[in-house]
């Protein structure tokens, strides 16, 4: 199982701190680094972030995790995004999803009620921009193309019977949304399985990738530090929804983050996320200490 490392997306820093993550994630011994994707939030641009990686880093794999796809115009995003995949030699796996904020499709005009059937729309057309289809006829294609030619791959983060057969069409795999507060690896070996089958029913024959994220704390009160960041990050639901959220999640400390890396590993996960819940590029030496890696 690989395991990369998030970036402090939710969490007020600077540029100093920022780059910080950018260099100790690819001095390994991570497999990837990950941005998180939120609009209404005090969080920096996504697109932003990815091309500052591509330039900063030279070895991880790039991950979205996951980028809001229904709010955003699908050529423009197709264009950054090969040009993300041109600056980082062929490195970003771009993962995305319809999201969970109202607000961000509030804030971006954006109708919610068709946002599946809109992210499949545009996927098709961000696919034909990779492949140098004119998206207006008499004139050229929008480019760059992905550096390695044809796409950039795209992991969807869906969970539903439905969001899987949609997504098996077009994906190269999936990442499973609900273990981000608390990891289950009962559920995500049932979810893998749901995903196997949904590529198979599709007619593939290749395996799915399976990914998931989690967030995880390890300061010196990592119990506080967890419990603050869920808090912030969930304001907008109301205190009862945090403390439900922190009473149940096991994520904090380094057992309860061993816990969960093994239940992955057990599961069947091929690359975990971990999304730290402080700036303090400390904390990844901390994850590698835990793990010993």
């Amino acid at each position: 199982m690989d395991l990369s490392m998030g970036l402090p997306s939710f969490i007020p820093h600077g540029r100093d701190e920022e780059l910080s993550w950018y260099r100790k994630i690819d001095e390994g011994p991570w497999d990837g680094l990950a941005i998180c994707d939120r609009l209404v939030y005090g969080s920096w641009a996504l697109t932003v972030q990815l091309a500052a990686a591509a330039a900063v880093t030279e070895r991880v794999k790039l991950w979205t995790a996951i980028a809001t796809l229904p709010t955003r115009n699908a050529v423009h995003f197709a264009k950054e995004m090969a040009t993300v995949d041109q600056l980082s030699a062929g490195r970003l796996t771009l993962g995305v999803g319809i999201g969970g904020q109202g607000e961000d499709y509030a804030a971006t005009g954006v109708e919610t009620s068709f946002r599946r059937r809109q992210m499949d729309e545009h996927v098709a057309a961000m696919q034909d921009v990779w492949s140098q289809k004119p998206p207006v006829d008499g004139y050229g294609p929008v480019g760059p193309p992905p550096y390695k030619g044809g796409a950039v791959p795209l992991i969807a983060g869906v969970y539903g019977p439905k969001a899987l057969a949609r997504a098996a069409h077009w994906a190269a795999g999936v990442n499973d949304p609900n273990q981000t507060v608390q990891l289950d690896g009962q559920k995500l070996s049932d979810q893998r399985k749901l995903v196997v089958k949904a590529w198979a029913d599709a007619g593939r024959e290749d395996v799915p990738h399976f990914s998931a994220c989690m967030w995880f704390a390890l300061g010196p009160e990592p119990e506080e530090q967890f419990t603050r960041h869920l808090g912030e990050f969930f304001q907008s639901y109301g205190a009862d929804v945090t403390e439900n959220y922190s009473r149940a999640s096991p994520n904090f400390g380094a057992e309860g983050l061993l816990n969960a890396v093994n239940a992955a590993r057990e599961a069947g996960v091929d690359d975990l996320i971990l999304i730290p819940t402080t700036a303090d590029p400390v904390e990844i030496d901390r994850a590698r200490e835990v793990l010993g890696i």
